[in-house]
């Protein structure tokens, strides 16, 4: 009898032993099917989010674009002499069109230029001409946790965040924070990229606009350059190009040390002839009367040659009015940030510092703007111009090292720059940010005793920083014991 009941229970055991071996087997294989197959999704996904159309920014940049086209095509369909798109289609337009396409391989690019003209938009536009297809957009935000989103989002990626296999690891996977999350996602990139170009035989092209947003510090540098190496290796390999997009020079100041691969197309204002010409189209657009090609011309004079300015004064019934508008506007932003003050406080004696050194620099640059303005009208008079053939006038150009010398305070560049005061170039050429701020600045100098206010800031914070550094210690009585 105890041998009958000792074999039932070793029955039952080895029954459990086999049943609860076929359950971890069971387990294990459909974890490992569902880890292979979760592996190869994220890669998929990522893939997708190249696909034609996906991307949000191209698609909503695309329908606005759309719009504008389909105005101008019936503005211009009976004009035969004067087609639409050859003063709308800026020259820097076809290569960046190149490099969209993946045709442009071997290489990573940074666009480089000021705020508003054109940079974004040139790149959408290269982007509608193949519908998205191979390219993703990330815009760049000082929050490195902020960008890390952005960039999961354009990559179509989760960072495993929806992976089911979370609830079995040891430590979460945020715990190395945004650095390792972007490390992640572009290595995953590579593997998707290499995949692409065994199918299609072109690279990916992956922009990242506006990283000038990025602070000027150690984590930001650290990121520049975790994404520049990639861009470095993608480019040797030629299975990724990298754009980056930028307003401000630090940024190319700090790739420019460890680039090898590096190519930098500077992007300016129009010049005054095609400014005109894009007035005159944008006005047709937004279907306000065209004027004289006298009023267009004047109002150039003021705004200049960048885009953000001309599609605000075209929008205008007045455009004149609106110029002049812009024109006091920035006057008001530029003395509102570098305005001299005569008797200020001791606290604010750094602040007017930078001011009375800024004002250096942009007097400098009014100064050339006569000279140029007076060697143009000499040559009018002598008959070597005409008064219509006269060009427009490029922005004064001062090599960096000088206006250190101008300034006296090398670090005061920077700052100009990253208030959009100044513009630096790849050759490090300083210019004012746009024409209007020239202008702008212009008024300032030209105003009734302003070399006089100014040299007497200019003694005020001298005087201010001589009898800090030279006060004298107070005494201090020590009592006998």
């Amino acid at each position: 009898m105890s041998s009958i009941g000792g074999g039932q229970v070793l029955s039952n055991f080895v029954d459990a032993v086999v049943t609860t071996a076929i359950g971890i087997v069971i387990v294990f294989l459909s974890g490992a099917a569902y880890f292979t197959w979760y592996s190869k999704n994220v890669l998929d996904k990522i893939e997708r989010a190249f696909a034609p159309g996906y991307d949000a920014a191209f698609e909503l940049a695309n329908y606005a674009r759309k719009k504008d086209v389909q105005t101008l095509s019936q503005v211009f369909e009976a004009s035969v002499d004067n087609p639409w798109t050859q003063h709308l289609r800026r020259k820097e337009q076809e290569y960046i069109d190149r490099i969209i396409q993946g045709k442009e391989s071997g290489a990573y690019f940074m666009l480089l230029g000021p705020k508003g003209t054109g940079k974004t938009s040139m790149i959408l536009s290269a982007m509608q001409a193949v519908r998205g297809e191979g390219v993703v957009i990330c815009e760049m935000h000082p929050d490195l946790e902020v960008f890390r989103l952005r960039l999961g989002k354009a990559l179509n990626f989760q960072y495993f965040e929806d992976s089911q296999t979370v609830i079995f690891q040891r430590r979460n996977p945020r715990d190395g924070g945004p650095a390792l999350d972007i490390e992640r996602a572009l290595n995953k990139l590579e593997i998707v990229a290499l995949r692409y170009v065994q199918k299609r035989n072109r690279p990916l092209v992956l922009v990242m606009n506006n990283i000038q947003l990025c602070k000027n510090n150690t984590d930001s540098k650290h990121l520049l350059t975790q994404i520049q190496q990639r861009a470095e290796s993608w480019a040797a390999s030629g299975i990724l190009t990298v754009v980056l997009s930028t307003d401000d020079f630090w940024p190319f100041l700090h790739m420019h040390r460890t680039a090898s691969r590096m190519h930098v197309l500077s992007v300016w204002d129009l010049d005054s002839t095609e400014a005109v010409h894009a007035a005159m189209r944008l006005r047709l657009i937004e279907k306000r009367p065209v004027t004289e090609a006298d009023e267009f011309r004047q109002a150039v004079s003021i705004t200049g040659g960048r885009l953000v300015h001309l599609t605000k004064v075209a929008r205008a019934v007045d455009m004149l009015g609106m110029a002049q508008r812009l024109l006091q506007a920035e006057k008001a932003w530029l003395l509102s940030n570098i305005g001299l003050i005569i008797d200020c406080d001791d606290g604010a004696l750094e602040d007017q510092r930078f001011s009375s050194c800024s004002w250096l620099l942009l007097r400098e640059f009014v100064r050339m703007r006569k000279e140029d303005e007076k060697r143009r009208q000499d040559a009018i008079e002598s008959g070597i111009l005409g008064v219509d053939a006269a060009p427009g006038l490029p922005l004064p150009n001062i090599p960096y090292y000088v206006c250190r010398q101008i300034m006296t305070r090398p670090d005061y560049i920077e700052r100009l720059d990253q208030l959009n005061v100044i513009a630096i170039d790849v050759y490090h050429g300083v210019v004012p940010e746009s024409e209007l701020l020239l202008n702008a600045a212009r008024e300032t100098v030209d105003e009734e005793q302003f070399d006089v206010l100014l040299e007497q800031v200019r003694h005020r914070v001298s005087s201010g920083t001589s009898e800090t550094g030279t006060k004298e210690p107070k005494s201090i009585d020590v009592p006998s014991s």
